[in-house]
């Protein structure tokens, strides 16, 4: 029996947006809290080698997770696209496509990261007294990708149908497992870095078990079909269509972050820690351009269902606009007081510098990246997701990385100016974007005409 969905085609275009963002901006919150919850604990109550291994081992699963994240813009996209037009029998063939699609993902990624730990952490060149404490949290959290995977599948599904509160109660949930396990095993067992994975993996499984839970007590906007056949083979084409180019962008972008930690890493464990430190207060600091990125996306799909892309237009421009206020705020912190915000992660004062550094470039990106996300999210609501991985690309690895590996050549180098190669690539990336969007706006008007 389908259900009642929470519909984003009509009232107010700001206060629609916002009431659907604000749930997604504090479930992102608590997945960047329970996220960074690890390094806070293992920070205070561990040694900087156990910091390196969850800061060089965080990222590589981050960089996994953000290829599921991808992906998971294909149920995102078609499930609100069938909501948005009215057929639930569409949007039921829609869940299952997605779950083939992703079940089979999340096999292979748990296999792979638990097999493959080594190799992995000595391509990101982890350093040598930090290598045991990387390569056992990559293999314990590797264990639990399908927990990831699992979560992002039913996140998507439920943002497609309007719904973003579900996912917030359990990654809440998630978050308080979390932070129990870190102190238990982190501060109380001294398990350090394998201990941080272990509570990781423990709040995956928790949110996943409390998504199914209350996805059996509610209705949902989408009925299941007897039989699928043909239909779901078509619905899985589109799904793969949708959402490849955008998560191997989000897989290049992720490795490019990953080249420059392993830049870093031959810098020594202290410039290690300083960008996983860095990097982790990055995470909070962006996180309203990421709700706008996923709010974004649903909304403009079930607009395009409806027929409705004035609205689709006109939510980009609220987007665009209250994140960056935000933004700017979040740039100033960043940039004058960051040694705050990295305090809270690390204790040793050498890190804490190191991480001051690197946020200072980070303060840059606070301005570009609520054009940018903005725009991600409203070109993957369109579809359009081809462009987003060729920008993405572009940005990482014409830019990011020939910038970054440029400063760190040079003889005087430093946290920062390495750093800058993210603002740099954001840059080219908002030009991108706005090049694209005059483009469709002008082929618009050319076939309305």
């Amino acid at each position: 029996m389908a259900g009642p969905s929470r519909s984003l085609t009509s009232g107010g275009i700001f206060y629609s947006l916002a009431r659907f963002s604000l749930p997604v901006l504090l479930t992102l919150f608590l997945q960047a809290l329970y996220g960074g919850v690890d390094l806070l604990v293992v920070g205070q109550f561990a040694s900087t080698t156990d910091v390196s291994g969850v800061s060089t081992g965080s990222m590589l699963l981050s960089t996994f997770t953000m290829l599921v994240t991808g992906l998971s813009m294909g149920p995102t996209v078609t499930v609100g696209e069938a909501i948005g037009s009215g057929s639930p029998k569409e949007a039921g063939r829609a869940v299952l496509a997605g779950l083939t699609l992703l079940g089979s993902l999340a096999v292979l990624l748990t296999l792979g990261l638990a097999l493959f730990a080594q190799p992995l952490a000595a391509l990101l060149d982890a350093p040598p007294e930090a290598m045991d404490h990387t390569v056992a949290y990559i293999r314990i959290c590797g264990l639990g990708m399908v927990f990831i995977v699992a979560y992002n599948f039913l996140g998507a599904v439920l943002r497609g149908a309007g719904d973003a509160k579900t996912p917030l109660y359990t990654v809440a949930v998630a978050c308080a497992v979390n932070i129990v396990g870190d102190l238990l095993l982190v501060a109380g067992f001294h398990l350090g870095a394998a201990g941080a994975a272990i509570a990781t993996v423990a709040a995956q499984a928790a949110s996943v078990l409390l998504s199914l839970f209350f996805l059996c007590r509610k209705p949902l906007p989408f009925a299941m079909p007897p039989r699928a056949g043909r239909k779901l083979t078509r619905k899985m084409l589109r799904q793969l269509r949708i959402g490849v180019p955008v998560a191997l962008q989000e897989l290049l972008v992720g490795s490019s972050f990953l080249v420059i930690q392993a830049l870093v890493n031959g810098m020594g464990t202290t410039a290690s820690a300083g960008v996983g430190v860095g990097e982790k207060v990055c995470t909070f600091i962006m996180l309203v351009p990421s709700a706008y990125t996923q709010s974004m996306s649903a909304f403009v799909a079930q607009n395009r269902g409806a027929g409705r892309m004035d609205r689709a237009q006109q939510a980009l421009r609220c987007g665009i606009l209250s994140s960056l206020v935000v933004g700017a705020f979040m740039g100033a912190l960043t940039f004058w007081h960051g040694d705050w915000l990295a305090a809270l992660f690390a204790r040793d004062p050498a890190v804490v510098a190191a991480a001051r550094q690197y946020l200072q470039a980070y303060a840059i990106d606070c301005l570009l990246t609520p054009l940018l996300f903005c725009f991600t999210g409203y070109f993957n609501g369109c579809e359009k997701t081809l462009f987003v991985m060729a920008q993405g690309i572009i940005g990482a690895f014409c830019v990011r990385i020939p910038v970054a590996w440029a400063m760190s050549r040079l003889p005087e180098t430093s946290l920062f100016l390495i750093g800058l190669g993210t603002p740099a690539s954001s840059l080219v990336q908002d030009l991108l974007c706005v090049g694209y969007f005059l483009l469709l706006m002008r082929k618009s008007g050319r076939e309305s005409g």
